[in-house]
C-alpha cells in the first residue's frame, strides 16, 4: 500500500474496489480513510467498523503475529487489489527538457546568438556580387562557426547530465562565480567586437571616399554592402574567440572525474554540485558513534566485588558465584541475534553482529575466558518467561526465566544511574550480597561512574532479582518488579576513537574548518571523546553544552528561537551533547543564517537516522552513513559515506578544493589564449585586412584550449597542500590577482613574439612574406611558422597553468597525472602531422628542422618567462583586478531564498510521507489509546516509541542507537512558533515518561495542547497541526 497516495493508481483501482470488497471485507479507500484519522477518532472508527484490531486482521486475512500467508498467489492477488508496497519513483525529465536546461548556460546563450547571426549572414548574397567574395565570406563564417560546433557538441551532453543531477534550486558557489565571469567576458568581447567593426568600417570609408575620393555609385552599393557584411562577420568572430566556450565542459569534466575518483575514497556523490561546495566548507557538524569512533563497543573497565578494575580482571580474582551470575545475566538478557563471530580474515578482529553495546558485553564474557553460547543453548529464546524490552522510559532491559525449583529469576541491565537507583544490595569481595544504601550509591557515582564517564566510557549496570514461585508476581506491575535489585557489576564500555580521526581533524582545523560534535551521548563522555579526537584542547576557549542548555540559551521568554542568541553560542560551540535531531537542525540553520561573520558559513552535516533528514537537507552538504544510515537519511543527503568514517569527509574536502583549483587552472590557461587570439584577430583584421591564423587553424587551437585543456587540467589529482590554506569563501573572485598577473604576463610574451614574426619574420628566416598574399595562393612558410609557434607556446604555457598560486616548480607532481602527459605529448605529435602533411586544408607548408627548432625554442621560452613572472610580487602591481567574484547582495536573490524555504517544507513533507510507512503496522493501532492518553499531558510523551517487535530482545542503551529504520520516528518540529505553557513552566518536575530520544523536554521546551492556545497548537499552518496530520 506504499503508493496509496498515487492518484493515478487510486483512480485506476477505484473501479475494482466494489468487486474486491467482498473478498477482503474492506477496500483501499476504507484503509485510506482509516489511516487519515488520528487519536481517539481512529480507535472509535476501528471499533465501529471492525470491532477491534483482531477483526481488521480477519477482514484482511492476516495474522497479527504470523503476518501474511506468503503464498505467491495470495501476494499477487493483494498487489492487484491494494497495489505494490513501494514509494512511486519521481518522474524523470525528458531528453528535450535536459537539453533546454543545458542551453540556459550564459556562455552557450552568447554562442547561440553568434551562431544565429553568422548563419543568417552566410546565406546573404548581395545582387551582382562576384564569384570570389562569397568564398571569402563563407570562410569567415566557418572561422567562427566551426569552434562553436565543437563547443556545443562536446559539452552539451555532459552539461545535460550535470543539470539533470542538480537537485537544489539555489546555484552553487562555483556556478554563481562562473556565470558572473562569463557575463564579464561576454561584455568585454562585445566591446572588442564592436570596436573591430567600427574601425574596419571607418578605415574602409576613409580610405575609399576620403583618401581616394571615390564617389558612392548606386551600382557599387551591393559591393559596399558585401564589405560591410564581411566586417560584421569579423566582429562576430572576435566575439566568439573571446567567449570561453570550453568552460562548461571543463566544469563537467572536473566534477565527473572527481566524483568517479571519490568513490575510491568511500564518498558516493549523489549530487555533482556537492563536490565543489565541500571545497568551500567552513564547518562540519559530525555525529560521534561510528563516524568519529569505530562503533565497536569494548568493555575496558569494571567494578566487581567492591573493586574497580581499570582493565579486564582475571577470572580467578572474581568470586565463582558472582562470575556465574554475571555470565548468565549477560548471555540471557541480550538479543539472541547478537553474536560475536570469528574474524573474516586471519589475524583480524572478531566480528560483532547485532546491537553493538550487547556485543561489547558478550566480548567481556569472552575476555573472562567464558562462553555464552552453552547457556543460550540450555535456555533457548522460546523458554524465556517474560521480557521487558528497552524503551525510553525504563532505560533498561530485563528478562525473567523460570528456575528448576519453579521460582523466578530476573536479570536486568541498563544505564548505571537508572539501574543503581533500583538496587538495594550489591555483591561484596566475598561474593555475598550486602546492603546498598543511597549514600553508598552516591559514593559509587562519585568514585566509579563519573571517573569512567570522564574517560569517555559508557557505564552499564548488570543486576538480578529472585522471586518466589508462589504467589507468582504480578509481572505487569513494573514498579514492584523492577526494584529491590542486587547489583552484580558495573562495566565501562568504550567506543574507541578511529585511529585516523585525530589526524583528519587536525587537517580540517589547519584548513580553516571548524569541527563540531553533535551527539546524543552524555556530556562527560562526549567531552572525553572530543578531547581524544582533538576537537577541543585543554586551555582553549570553547563551549560544551547539552541540548537542554542549548535550547535554554537560544530561546526568548516566549520559547521562540532568536538568531541573535544563536550567534552568541555557535562560534565557540564545539560539543553539543544529549542533543536531538531537532537540535541538530536548529544548530545548522543558525550557523547558515548567521550574519555575524563576513563570509557566509558553508556547513557540512553527518546523519544516519530518519529524523536527521531535515538537517541533512538544510546543510550545504549532507553526509549520510552508508552502513548505519537509513534510507530516508540517504535520500536527503548529497554524499553517502560508504565506510561511515570521518576521514572520508576530509578527502571530500580535498576533492572539492581540487575541483575549484582545476577550474581556475583551466581559466588561467584559456583566458591567456583568448586574450592573445582576440588581439591577434583584431590587429590582423585592422592592419592587414586578414587574420594570420586561418579558420581551420583556429579550430585546432580551439580544440587544444577547450577540449584537450579541459581534460588535461581538470583531471589533476588532489594533494595534501590543498589543506594548508583557508577556504576561498563565497565572495572570493574566481580569478585572483596572481592569476591575472600570469594571464597578462604570458599574453605580453606571446603577442610580442607573434607580432615580431608577423612583421619581420620573413627577414629573420629569409623566406617569402605571407602578408598581402593574393587570393588562392599556396600556404606560406611565414604564416605556418606563426601558427606553429603559437601552438608551441600554448603547449608549454599549459604546463605553467598547472600552478595558480605563484609556485615556481610547475613540474611538481606532473607524472601523477598521466592524462596530462598523454594530452601534451599527443597534441605535439598531431601538430607535427598537421604542419608537415596538412597542406592546403590546414593552410600549412612543411617546415625545415631548424625552423621547427626555433618554434620549439620560442615555446620553451614560456617556461622561462613563467619564472620571470613568478619573481614579480603581485602586491606591487596595483592595477591588477580580480574577476568572477560573488558579492553578498547578489549571492542569493530573494526569490531563491523563498525557493529554499519551499524546498525545506517539501523535504519535511517527503519525510513525513516516508514516516507514515512505519506507522502502518497493526501493532501501532493497538497502542493508539496509550498514545492519545499520553498526548493530553505532554506532546512529546505521546510520541514515545513503541516496543520493537523485530525481536523479543531489543536492548539499546543510548538514544543514538535508537534511530533505526524499523522504528517510528518523531517528525521535525520547528519550535520557533511554539510558546511555553506558563502552567507547565511553573512545574519544576517533568512527567515520568519523557522521551529521551528527543530532548525537547530536557531542553526546557514544554508543549501543550491546551485549547486556549488553539491558534498556535492546532491552526492549519502550525507545526503541531502538521505533526498531527502526519500521525
Amino acid at each position: 500500500m506504499g503508493d496509496m497516495t498515487n492518484s493515478d493508481f487510486y483512480s485506476k483501482n477505484q473501479r475494482n474496489e466494489a468487486n474486491h470488497a467482498g473478498e477482503f471485507g474492506c477496500t483501499l479507500q476504507d484503509l485510506r480513510s482509516l489511516m487519515e484519522l488520528r487519536g481517539t477518532e481512529a480507535v472509535v472508527k476501528l471499533k465501529e467498523t471492525y470491532g477491534d484490531t483482531e477483526g481488521l486482521c480477519r477482514h484482511l486475512k492476516t495474522s497479527p503475529t504470523e503476518g501474511l500467508p506468503g503464498t505467491a498467489a495470495d501476494l499477487d492477488n493483494r498487489k492487484q487489489i491494494f497495489g505494490k508496497n513501494f514509494i512511486p519513483p519521481k518522474k524523470p525529465k525528458t531528453f528535450i527538457q535536459l537539453v533546454w536546461e543545458a542551453l540556459q548556460d550564459v556562455t552557450l546563450i552568447i554562442l547561440e546568438i553568434a551562431a544565429i547571426i553568422s548563419l543568417g549572414l552566410s546565406f546573404y548574397h548581395p545582387p551582382g556580387e562576384g564569384s570570389e567574395a562569397p568564398k571569402q565570406q563563407d570562410g569567415a563564417a566557418a572561422m567562427e562557426m566551426q569552434p562553436l560546433k565543437s563547443a556545443e557538441g562536446g559539452e552539451g551532453d555532459d552539461k545535460d547530465k550535470r543539470k539533470a543531477n542538480m537537485h537544489k534550486k539555489e546555484k552553487s558557489v562555483l556556478q554563481g562565480k562562473l556565470t558572473k565571469l562569463a557575463v564579464q567576458i561576454g561584455k568585454a568581447g562585445l566591446v572588442m567586437s564592436a570596436i573591430t567593426v567600427i574601425i574596419l568600417v571607418l578605415y574602409f570609408c576613409i580610405d575609399n571616399f576620403v583618401v581616394n575620393k571615390k564617389p558612392w555609385l548606386p551600382e557599387c552599393t551591393p559591393v559596399y554592402v558585401q564589405y560591410f557584411v564581411k566586417f560584421f562577420i569579423i566582429g562576430v568572430t572576435v566575439l566568439v574567440v573571446a567567449v570561453p566556450e570550453g568552460l562548461p565542459l571543463a566544469v563537467t569534466i572536473s566534477l565527473a572525474y572527481s566524483v568517479k575518483k571519490m568513490m575510491k575514497d568511500n564518498n558516493l556523490v549523489r549530487h555533482l554540485d556537492a563536490c565543489e561546495t565541500m571545497g568551500n566548507a567552513t564547518a562540519i557538524c559530525s555525529d560521534k558513534t561510528g563516524t568519529l569512533t569505530t562503533n565497536r563497543m569494548t568493555v575496558v573497565q569494571a567494578y566487581v566485588g567492591d573493586v574497580h578494575y581499570k582493565e579486564i580482571p582475571d577470572p580467578d580474582s572474581i568470586p565463582a558465584k558472582t562470575l556465574d551470575l554475571l555470565i548468565n545475566a549477560i548471555a540471557i538478557n541480550s538479543a539472541y541475534t547478537t553474536k560475536i563471530l570469528p574474524p573474516e580474515k586471519e589475524g583480524g578482529l572478531p566480528r560483532q553482529v547485532g546491537n553493538k553495546t550487547e556485543c561489547g558485553l558478550l566480548g567481556f564474557v569472552l575476555d573472562l575466558k567464558q562462553d555464552y553460547q552453552p547457556i543460550r543453548n540450555q535456555i533457548p529464546e522460546e523458554k524465556l518467561y517474560k521480557v521487558y524490552t528497552f524503551n525510553s522510559v525504563r532505560k533498561s532491559m530485563s528478562t525473567v526465566i523460570k528456575m528448576p525449583d519453579d521460582s523466578f529469576r530476573m536479570y536486568s541491565k541498563g544505564a548505571s544511574e537508572i539501574v543503581l537507583k533500583k538496587c538495594s544490595k550489591i555483591f561484596n569481595a566475598a561474593g555475598e550480597p550486602r546492603i546498598f544504601r543511597p549514600r553508598d550509591r552516591d559514593e559509587m557515582v562519585k568514585k566509579v561512574i563519573e571517573p569512567m564517564a570522564c574517560d569517555g566510557l559508557r557505564t552499564i549496570c548488570v543486576a538480578f532479582r529472585d522471586f518466589p514461585s508462589s504467589p507468582e508476581p504480578d509481572w505487569d506491575n513494573e514498579n514492584d518488579i523492577l526494584t529491590d535489585l542486587t547489583c552484580i557489576c558495573v562495566v565501562g564500555i568504550e567506543d574507541p576513537v578511529r585511529p585516523e580521526v585525530p589526524e583528519a581533524i587536525r587537517k580540517c582545523q589547519r584548513a580553516g574548518i571548524t569541527v563540531r560534535m553533535v551527539t546524543g551521548d552524555n556530556i562527560n563522555t562526549a567531552r572525553a571523546i572530543a578531547i581524544k579526537c582533538g576537537i577541543i584542547h585543554p586551555g582553549e576557549d570553547f563551549l560544551c553544552i547539552e541540548g537542554k542548555e542549548f535550547n535554554r540559551r537560544i530561546r526568548n521568554e516566549k520559547g521562540e528561537i532568536e538568531q541573535e542568541r544563536i550567534d552568541k553560542i555557535w562560534p565557540k560551540l564545539r560539543v553539543l551533547a544529549r542533543s536531538s535531531p531537532t537540535d541538530k537542525h536548529t544548530l545548522v540553520k543558525g550557523i547558515i543564517d548567521s550574519t555575524q561573520v563576513e563570509q557566509r558559513q558553508v556547513v557540512a552535516v553527518t546523519g544516519d537516522g530518519t529524523n536527521d533528514g531535515p538537517a541533512l537537507k538544510k546543510a550545504d552538504v549532507g553526509f549520510a552513513m552508508g552502513i548505519a544510515g537509513t534510507d530516508v537519511a540517504k535520500e536527503a543527503s548529497d554524499i553517502i559515506l560508504t565506510d561511515d568514517n570521518f576521514s572520508s569527509i576530509v578527502k571530500a574536502v580535498m576533492w572539492g578544493r581540487n575541483v575549484y583549483d582545476s577550474i581556475s587552472k583551466f581559466l588561467q590557461f584559456q583566458l591567456t589564449v583568448n586574450v592573445v587570439a582576440v588581439i591577434v584577430a583584431f590587429t590582423g583584421a585592422c592592419i592587414t585586412q586578414d587574420s594570420p591564423l586561418k579558420a581551420v587553424q583556429m579550430l585546432w587551437v580551439n580544440l587544444i584550449m577547450d577540449t584537450f585543456a579541459s581534460l588535461a587540467l581538470a583531471t589533476e589529482p588532489p594533494t595534501e597542500s590543498l589543506l594548508l590554506r583557508k577556504p576561498y569563501g563565497r565572495n572570493k573572485p574566481l580569478i585572483s590577482r596572481t592569476m591575472m598577473k600570469n594571464i597578462l604576463g604570458h599574453a605580453v610574451y606571446q603577442l610580442t613574439l607573434i607580432f615580431t614574426l608577423l612583421f619581420v619574420g620573413e627577414k629573420m628566416f629569409k623566406i617569402d612574406s605571407g602578408r598581402n598574399a593574393p587570393l588562392h595562393s599556396p600556404p606560406s612558410e611565414h604564416y605556418t611558422i606563426i601558427f606553429n609557434t603559437f601552438v608551441m607556446m600554448q603547449l608549454f604555457n599549459e604546463i605553467n597553468a598547472r600552478k595558480i598560486h605563484g609556485e615556481r616548480n610547475v613540474f611538481d607532481g606532473i607524472f601523477r597525472n598521466p592524462i596530462f602527459c598523454t594530452i601534451v605529448l599527443g597534441t605535439f605529435a598531431v601538430q607535427i602531422v598537421i604542419v608537415q602533411f596538412g597542406g592546403k586544408p590546414f593552410s600549412c607548408s612543411p617546415l625545415q628542422l631548424d625552423q621547427w627548432m626555433w618554434c620549439v625554442f620560442i615555446g620553451l621560452g614560456e617556461l622561462v618567462w613563467g619564472q620571470v613572472i613568478a619573481s614579480i610580487p603581485t602586491s606591487r602591481l596595483k592595477f591588477l583586478k580580480e574577476a568572477g567574484g560573488l558579492t553578498e547582495k547578489t549571492e542569493v536573490p530573494e526569490e531563491e531564498l523563498n525557493e529554499d524555504v519551499e524546498e525545506i517544507d517539501h523535504a519535511e513533507r517527503e519525510l513525513r510521507r516516508g514516516q507514515i510507512l512505519w506507522f502502518r503496522g497493526l501493532n501501532r493501532i493497538q497502542t493508539q489509546i496509550r498514545v492519545v492518553k499520553a498526548f493530553r499531558s505532554s506532546l512529546y510523551e505521546g510520541l514515545e516509541k513503541p516496543e520493537s517487535r523485530t525481536s523479543i530482545h531489543n536492548f539499546m542503551t543510548h538514544p543514538e542507537f535508537r534511530i533505526e529504520d524499523s522504528q517510528p520516528h518523531i517528525p521535525l518540529i520547528d519550535d520557533t512558533e511554539l510558546e511555553e505553557d506558563p502552567a507547565l513552566k511553573q512545574n519544576p518536575s517533568p512527567p515520568s515518561s519523557l522521551n529521551k530520544n528527543n530532548s525537547a523536554i530536557d531542553s526546557g521546551i514544554n508543549l501543550t495542547t491546551d485549547t486556549s492556545k488553539s491558534a498556535t497548537s492546532s491552526s492549519p499552518g502550525s507545526p503541531i497541526h502538521s505533526l498531527e496530520t502526519s500521525l
